[in-house]
Order: C-alpha cells, then structure tokens, then sequence
C-alpha cells in the first residue's frame, strides 16, 4: 500500500476476476474509464485524486491459465457516506479490455481505529516498561521517605540527653552505639530500641538500663571500637557484642549489614576471648553518681601560664609523657605533624586553636592522651581514651 494510504482515514479493499490475461495499467483504466461520470463531477475518480482526496490506486494481479485475478487497493480521505459510495461504484466494472471482469468490494477499513488499536497496544507496552523501569526507583524513594520518617523518631533519653530510639524504655533489649549518628542510622532501618553513650563518660542512664534489660554493645569496626568497649564493659551490664566489619564505622552501614552484625553477635566473653584480651568482662567498678572520666585529668600548674602566653598566638605545643616539651608548631600544621611522629612520642598537646574531629583522629592515631584547645567543634566520634579540655576548663572559667 503506497501513496496516500499510509495517512488516508479510509481504504477500501476489492478482488477482481478477469477472464484474460492483462496488465495493471488496464484495470487502473478500466476502473477509471467506467466510473466516469457515474457518480457526478464532485466524485470523479480522476478529480477526487487530483486534489488529494483518494491516493494512488494499488492494483496486484496473478495471472492462472487464461484468467487474471488480483486485489485492488484504493486509499480515501472521503467521508464514510462517500467512500461507501466509490466502493460500490467500482463494483459496477464489468471489462477489462476486451474481456469480461468480475470487482467485489471485500472490506472497507477505518484505517484510524486500526491506528487506534496500534496507539493502545503500543501505549500498553510503553506503560509496562516504564512500570518495569520506575519500580526499583519508586520502591528506592518509598524506602528514603520511610529512612527519613524514622529518622525524625530520634529523641533525648534520661537527665543526660542521650541521643535514641523511641522504643529504649518498651522492649527487654538495647542496642549501645556510640554516637548520635549511629542511632540516627540504626533508626532509618527501623532499629527502635539503640541508645548512644555520646562521649568518654559512661552515663548513669545506660548503667541503669544495663540492670534491667539485655544489653547489646554494637562497636564500630576499629581500635577505637574496642577501646569503647572495654570502658563499657568495666561499668556496664554487656550481655552480647556486635561489631561492624574491619575499618567501618556502625554509622555507615547498610541495612543488610547491620542485620548482619547483630545476627554475628556474640557474649562478651566470646568476643575478649576472640581478641585475645585479658580484661576480665564480667568485672565491674563501682561509679559514684556523678560518674567520673575514665581517665584522671591531672594538669601541671605550669600549663595555666603556658595557656596564657599561647592565647592569640595560633601556636601549639606537644609533649610526652612526662609532660616535657617535644616541640613547639603552628596550628595549621598540627595535624600533617602528627601524621609524621613516632607512635607514642607525643601524650599531651596544648594549642591555640579549635579541636575538629580531624584533630582528634589525628591525634588518637598516635595514642595522644589529652588536647587542650581554645575551644571545642563539632565532634561526632570521640575514642574512649582520648581527654578534651577547653582553656577555660584548665583555667577554672
């Protein structure tokens, strides 16, 4: 089908008989020959495809013996009362040529409502593949909205505020992080019941729940999770331990891996045993109510003047343990010095400056037992054996 059909609203489909052998040309002829005039001026085969209102007439013919058979093919952008009518009129051609033919129309086709039904097949294929395609994303968004709803649940336990779940006070078992952001990533995968220690100090509020409910210490993956957990363990209830994989941290897991940790837990006994610790686990000190630092902060007087001659400077100093001075830097290059001396040369560090979270990971690298700031940042993991003052605090402000 060429010419006009491909955009006609209309064709109309006729066989023909011949009896003879003849060619195209004379049934196009022949069709064009006896209809002339038939139907008036305005339905004219010849004018109606002169002004584009029937396409190209597309004759195929077989020839079997002496007789010639074939199918007759004419597009239309008539109306339907018209094209009925140009149908029957070529029913009406009896010769072709010399010879005697036989036209029946065998059907008229809406060529839009088959465009119609190739619009919908098709629309039904694109809509199940962009189904098939939006599905892991919208079952990704639908998870995001879920993570941030729950995560909104987060709330401030007991007098010290510690960051947790909504649910620390309702089931039999919690879950210890160490810090805000690790609750924060236990909530968005629906962990309800996870509480954070937020600092050095062990908190009254969790020695507490330790007495009454199933305890689960979930450490992150480095030295400073074992440390953790070893100055949880000398005041804390420890049932089980969980421990993220080597070199991640607890806030930075997937949902899978957490279940995984969790699902790996093991007693605290297991886990020392494993790491070949002699800290006995099920050891506890006695903490007054106020529950003191971990380490005791013991400050020689000769810091207090040193602070005050440090004050503006932009300068620090390091020390050893004996607290004698190691060296003397600018601020700015703390932590690329830190980086280059030996493990353990350097205890105790006094600077004019602010203590980051990449100050002290610097400096709990190279064991470093306090810094003395000017102020305090924003730190979000502090290892457990590290102190941080503030001037003011060595000062008495």
């Amino acid at each position: 089908m060429g010419g006009l059909a491909v955009t006609a609203k209309y064709v109309v489909e006729a066989s023909i008989e011949v009896d003879g052998i003849v060619e195209k040309s004379d049934v196009i002829g022949g069709i064009f020959g006896q209809t002339e005039g038939l139907l008036g001026e305005e339905l004219d085969l010849r004018e109606l495809q002169k002004s584009g209102r029937i396409g190209r007439i597309e004759v195929k013919l077989e020839v079997k013996g002496r007789k010639t058979t074939g199918e007759i093919v004419i597009p239309s952008n008539l109306d339907r009362v018209e094209t009925a009518l140009l149908a029957a009129a070529i029913e009406t051609v009896d010769k072709i040529g010399p010879y005697n033919a036989r036209v029946r129309v065998k059907r008229i086709r809406d060529m839009r409502v088959e465009k119609r039904k190739l619009i919908i097949e098709r629309a039904k294929e694109l809509l199940r593949n962009w189904i098939k395609e939006e599905e892991p994303e919208l079952k990704r968004l639908v998870e995001e909205i879920a993570q941030a709803v729950r995560a909104t649940e987060l709330i401030k336990y007991g007098p010290e505020g510690l960051p947790a779940g909504p649910e620390v006070d309702k089931g039999d078992t919690i879950i210890v992080v160490e810090g805000r952001a690790d609750v924060i990533n236990l909530l968005k995968h629906g962990y309800r019941n996870v509480i954070a220690l937020e600092g050095v100090t062990i908190p009254r509020t969790i020695v507490e729940l330790s007495k009454k409910k199933t305890v689960i210490a979930f450490i992150d993956g480095d030295r400073g999770g074992d440390l953790v957990l070893r100055n949880l363990v000398k005041a804390v209830d420890v049932d089980y331990v969980a421990r993220a994989p080597p070199g991640r941290e607890v806030e930075e897991l997937t949902g899978k891996e957490i279940a995984k940790c969790l699902r790996n837990k093991v007693s605290v006994e297991e886990y020392f045993a494993e790491m070949e610790k002699k800290v006995p686990p099920k050891v506890r000190e006695e903490i007054p109510e106020e529950v003191a630092e971990v380490v005791k902060i013991e400050i020689p007087d000769g810091i207090k003047d040193l602070i005050q001659n440090l004050k503006g400077t932009l300068e620090g100093v390091l020390f050893d343990e004996n607290w004698k001075e190691v060296e003397k830097i600018p601020v700015r290059d703390l932590v690329k010095r830190l980086e280059e001396v030996p493990d353990g040369s350097v205890k105790y560090i006094v600077f004019d400056g602010i203590v980051t979270q990449r100050v002290v990971d610097a400096a709990f690298k190279k064991n470093v037992r306090i810094l003395i700031g000017a102020r305090k940042g924003n730190i979000s993991k502090l290892p457990a054996d590290i102190n941080i003052l503030t001037f003011d605090e060595v000062l008495g402000h």
